[in-house]
């Protein structure tokens, strides 16, 4: 991964955690969500999950400090913050079928316009990894997606219709991109904040799904 990819997915992860309310439990995915963790202001209360089994996940540890025996769900070296707890993977998944997580801050492949969600396989290659997905889209309260507007090939990743097979439908509420902020309503794809330099048309060109634009909309913030 270059520099511009790490500071692009960087970006998307610090500001997602702003929006995130003190007093909330929130799961963690694979990827980009991943680095959430590393830009929460230190002091408020918000209390990250990994599904294998932690409460009280921390930032990214230091290269020199890394216990190895602490990994999240994604095989990643963590820490933990005063008070966290370790827990069996089954009690983790408890928590989860039972609506105890408030947000789930996942990655994807798709998102469609209506919020479906694709995020295990592309259908194309690679091993399909579905882990806990599935459970986490249809039992958190809320569900954020955090990704690249485009993949690899440039192509739109928020979509009319997912051509992935599908993770969840109709689960996504959020959607961060290094391009925009938008919310998936009942109406479709609302956007609310536009990266500095990009206009709505030049954003609704560089997506496949039919975006609204909010009349309270912001320019972004830059990082």
């Amino acid at each position: 991964m270059t520099h511009a990819d790490r500071s692009r997915r960087d970006a998307i992860a610090r500001r997602a955690a702003r929006d995130i309310p003190d007093g909330a439990f929130v799961n963690l995915g694979v990827g980009i969500p991943t680095s959430v963790a590393n830009f929460l202001v230190p002091g408020r209360e918000i209390i990250c999950h990994s599904e294998n089994g932690i409460l009280g996940v921390g930032p990214a540890p230091d290269a020199h400090l890394v216990d190895p025996d602490l990994m999240n769900a994604s095989r990643q070296h963590v820490t933990l913050l005063p008070g966290a707890s370790i827990f069996h993977h089954a009690d983790s998944f408890a928590m989860i079928r039972g609506g105890h997580i408030d947000i789930a801050i996942l990655g994807a492949f798709q998102v469609s316009s209506t919020g479906d969600l694709a995020n295990w396989s592309t259908g194309l290659d690679g091993v399909p990894a579905v882990g806990g997905a599935m459970d986490l889209a249809v039992g958190a309260k809320s569900v954020w997606v955090l990704m690249e507007h485009r993949n690899r090939e440039g192509i739109s990743k928020l979509v009319e219709r997912c051509t992935y097979p599908l993770t969840a439908v109709g689960a996504a509420r959020r959607v961060y991109t290094d391009l925009a902020v938008i919310d998936i309503t009942p109406e479709g794809p609302v956007v609310r904040e536009i990266a500095a330099g990009f206009t709505f048309d030049a954003l609704q060109g560089m997506t496949d799904a039919r975006l609204k634009l909010a009349a309270d909309w912001q320019p972004a913030e830059v990082a």
